[in-house]
């Protein structure tokens, strides 16, 4: 299996293309996964700037099916207590509404690895220092000290599409993030507690939780925001008929 640096794929796509490309290039390349964050609150109008331009998104029979919680203030302050006393608790947790991977095998495996010991390394965690590793897991449910949180769920009715349908919409939310100078991070570690979560914000029992995210503007010197997850060459994954 071979992975590519993200500099390297920008020399791959040359200089060509219209302005838009490179817009999206350039948002592509630059975007990470945000774990560190400083505590400013983000404007209500850069949020909004952000979700009006995800509402974009594409969706099966233009059925919008995202329904989106976000948090502020001490209302991402009551998120960030519950997760943690769910993380800590004895008790296992609940099935999260979407059952996570039985296994990773192969190539996802490997890239699942590296990626991890990318995060350890930037974050000091050594190789087998499980307390470690552990403290730096919990950091999902501290929302890595973001000032916002966001919540998306879907109708239960909408099935798998409806959760496909979330995964675009997230998708164009992390770039229309980025695009706007904020840190993001996608999180299934909170499907973990969707009980605690729809408790919390009465959120109706006919939805399912499909992924959360922290939102806020990236602590940029710190270490752990540093590294960057590298990506397969596109030949991994794509197959070409011509007949």
């Amino acid at each position: 299996m071979g992975s590519i640096e993200r500099q390297d794929i920008r020399a791959k796509l040359g200089e060509d293309g219209t302005a838009p490309f490179r817009s999206l290039a350039d948002l592509l390349e630059r975007r990470f996964s945000c774990r560190a964050f400083l505590p400013d609150e983000v404007p209500r109008a850069v949020l909004e700037q952000m979700v009006t331009l995800a509402q974009m998104t594409p969706s099966w029979a233009n059925t919008q099916p995202w329904q989106v919680t976000i948090t502020s203030g001490a209302a991402t302050q009551r998120l960030r207590e519950a997760l943690l006393a769910d993380f800590d608790s004895p008790e296992p947790f609940a099935a999260p509404d979407l059952a996570f991977p039985d296994t990773y095998s192969g190539a996802r495996l490997d890239r699942r690895r590296e990626v991890g010991w990318q995060l350890y390394e930037s974050t000091g965690v050594a190789k087998g220092d499980r307390e470690a590793s552990a403290r730096q897991a919990r950091e999902n449910q501290r929302l890595f000290g973001a000032p916002h949180a966001l919540l998306i769920h879907t109708n239960r009715e909408m099935g798998t599409y409806g959760a496909m349908d979330c995964g675009l919409y997230l998708g164009n939310l992390l770039l229309a993030a980025e695009s706007l100078g904020l840190g993001m991070i996608a999180q299934a570690a909170l499907a973990q507690h969707c009980g605690v979560i729809r408790d919390l914000f009465g959120i109706p029992d006919d939805t399912v939780f499909v992924v959360g995210g922290s939102i806020g503007y990236p602590d940029r010197d710190n270490p752990v925001n540093q590294f960057r997850s590298r990506r397969a060459p596109f030949s991994e994954s794509i197959t070409w008929l011509d007949e």
